[in-house]
């Protein structure tokens, strides 16, 4: 009688065992899904917004506001001229924007997220530098413009 109590309850111990590990691996693998979720929205931020650049710098004239959808722990998308000198509002990031290629204009903040860096081409802006834009509820507002004789396509605030 007592030899089948102690296999039944290492049977109940193994069984509680292995609900532990499934509920777990299912927590990671749910956690990884919404990561990929949110790079695959950050690639989609590039592509489009490098495509509008690219329709407007074709133009001859032209001025849009833009607006993207961005994972929520990404704070601000910020566009930097590393071989241009600092100033604006948010030259306090300038040093971490530094410890990255010449070629690379666009960054997300906070760095730390393991988001690539990336080059937008046709692009100029005036005025500060870094040139960032909050993300509020997911969401950044983008201007572009373009006027008669330019060559590149400015990026401002609206």
């Amino acid at each position: 009688m007592k030899r089948g109590q102690i296999k039944l309850s290492f049977g109940m111990i193994f069984s509680i065992i292995l609900i532990i590990f499934f509920v777990a691996f299912a927590f990671f693998a749910i956690q990884k899904f919404l990561d990929l979720g949110g790079t695959i929205s950050v690639g989609k931020f590039v592509d489009d917004f490098q495509l509008n650049v690219d329709k407007l710098w074709a133009g001859e004239k032209g001025s849009q506001e833009l607006k993207y959808s961005l994972p929520k722990k990404i704070d601000l998308v910020c566009f930097v001229n590393l071989l241009e000198p600092k100033h604006g509002d948010y030259t306090d990031f300038y040093e971490e924007f530094e410890k990255y290629s010449l070629d690379n204009n666009l960054f997300f903040y906070p760095m730390d997220m393991g988001l690539d860096v990336i080059e937008i081409k046709h692009i100029d802006f005036e005025g500060d530098n870094p040139l960032c834009f909050e993300v509020k509820n997911g969401k950044v507002k983008i201007g572009i413009e373009k006027d008669f004789n330019e060559e590149l396509v400015s990026v401002t605030s609206f």
